[in-house]
């Protein structure tokens, strides 16, 4: 009977150790969810995106689509500056919407920033007089074949870290980089935004062969990798 009775004494610290694991367990899963709604509380600093200030939305922005037809049609690269595209971006929701930018409506503009090999899609909505953002990244791969080069987006941004390549960062809810797979939960805003510039996106990225994303600029050029091109016409 006392060997019966030590086995169930032992076996009382092994619970109590295990329900303290699993306390702590909830506790830091808890915090992890506190400090992630946190962020994605918390809007991106727009600051840094050119186009973004004040003072430079009543400048006369640059007619895109046009500008793409005109270096197919002619054969000549064009390259867009951020603020230029962002200028442009938001004289545009406004024509196509009706004033965006009214108290009535919850989304104050779209944002792109430029970086090297990649862009970022920034909504900007209010909420009861609250910021709140959320971004996708974009990524462009050129193919050559005997067709012709040929220009595939990718939805990311790529690796969290150079040991991390999967999954890949999709975007930033708030100030929350998040990967990849939740841009499901977004992707019927972008989906939205994408059918107010159809023959834009035709032009600049499925007939347009080559796409490059720079830091600061959006560069675009019909030539093949063997073709000369004609100069752009003076501005």
């Amino acid at each position: 009977m006392a060997d019966g009775n030590d086995a169930t004494s032992s076996q009382i610290p092994e619970r109590d150790g295990l329900s303290l694991a699993l306390v702590r367990l909830l506790v830091l899963a808890a915090a992890g969810l506190g400090v992630a709604a946190y962020f994605i509380a918390q809007p991106q600093d727009l600051s840094d995106i050119h186009g973004y200030a004040a003072d430079s939305r009543p400048q006369s922005p640059r007619n895109l689509k046009q500008q793409l037809q005109n270096s197919l049609d002619r054969g000549y690269p064009v390259t867009f500056t951020e603020g230029e595209v962002n200028r442009w971006l938001l004289s545009t929701l406004q024509t196509k919407q009706g004033g965006l930018l009214t108290d009535r409506v919850a989304l104050v503009g779209v944002w792109l920033r430029l970086e090297d090999g990649r862009a970022e899609v920034v909504l900007e909505r209010k909420l009861l007089g609250r910021a709140f953002t959320v971004s996708m990244y974009l990524q462009v791969e050129q193919f050559e074949s005997e067709q012709g080069s040929t220009t595939e987006v990718q939805f990311h941004g790529g690796e969290f870290h150079p040991y991390l390549p999967f999954p890949k960062c999709g975007g930033r809810f708030g100030r929350l980089p998040v990967p990849q797979g939740f841009l499901h939960l977004v992707m019927p805003a972008f989906k939205t935004l994408a059918a107010l510039f159809p023959e834009e996106i035709r032009l600049g990225f499925s007939v347009m062969p080559r796409v490059k994303f720079a830091d600061g600029s959006l560069s675009f050029d019909p030539r093949g990798p063997s073709s000369s091109a004609l100069s752009p016409p003076a501005p």
